[in-house]
């Protein structure tokens, strides 16, 4: 095997990551943007870029089963490629829940608010700061930042939890906001996965550094006692 070759193709995949990565945190700004300054003009750059991110998604998922076939890393190296397989569709997928958040705001916009717009931002804030540190944690080989990641996938939960309570009582005491409800509820639910895309993420770059799967915690739990039993 040639090393200078395998760290050129592992760098090349590294950087394309970021570059997907990059594109998709912009993306949460300006579908962010969209609700925050009741402004349409984002969204079609939301869609055109999530076009864009699903083309680099295939051109690096090939580069690393290339890499993987031909290359045959080891250890480490074979960590990080395997790892990247599952981080690229996560920030695909990041992608794609922009693009449904984005799609709803010209109408949305135009609209009476049935949910506290500052409730929407944080859902959105939140979501967002996770992804930014996941790739921070991807970056630097922090596991620490990567475990904050996803403890605080708990948080988003909570709050997406409470934004739809909020919802369905609107609905119930008004069934005029029904429709707008309805739109808000999808809203909500896509970045409350923009959120699970991050944790994905962060217990990918966990398995990298340390080796172990951080996916399952229950299941884990269970085998050491079933072991010390």
């Amino acid at each position: 095997m040639n090393r200078s070759h395998l760290d050129s193709e592992l760098r090349l995949i590294k950087d394309g990551l970021l570059a997907m990565a990059g594109m998709a945190e912009e993306m949460i700004k300006l579908t962010m943007k969209a609700y925050s300054e009741k402004t349409d003009q984002p969204v079609e750059l939301v869609l055109d870029m999530d076009n864009i991110l699903d083309e680099m998604e295939i051109r690096l998922d090939q580069a690393c089963i290339d890499l993987l076939a031909l290359q045959s890393p080891m250890a480490s190296d074979l960590r990080f490629a395997t790892s990247a397989i599952k981080i690229l569709p996560d920030i695909e997928r990041v992608g794609d829940h922009c693009a449904n958040i984005a799609r709803r705001a010209p109408l949305l916009n135009h609209l009476q608010q049935v949910l506290p717009l500052g409730l929407l931002e944080e859902l959105g804030s939140e979501a967002s700061s996770m992804m930014r540190r996941s790739v921070e944690a991807f970056v630097a080989y922090d596991s620490n930042l990567a475990r904050q990641v996803i403890k605080d996938d708990d948080k988003v939960d909570e709050l997406y939890h409470h934004c739809y309570r909020e919802l369905l009582r609107q609905m119930v005491s008004d069934p005029l906001c029904i429709e707008r409800a309805s739109h808000l509820i999808i809203v909500i639910k896509n970045w409350e996965r923009i959120a699970d895309m991050a944790t994905n993420i962060a217990e990918e770059v966990l398995y990298i550094i340390e080796g172990v799967s951080a996916k399952h915690q229950h299941l884990r739990s269970e085998t050491t006692i079933e072991r010390e039993g």
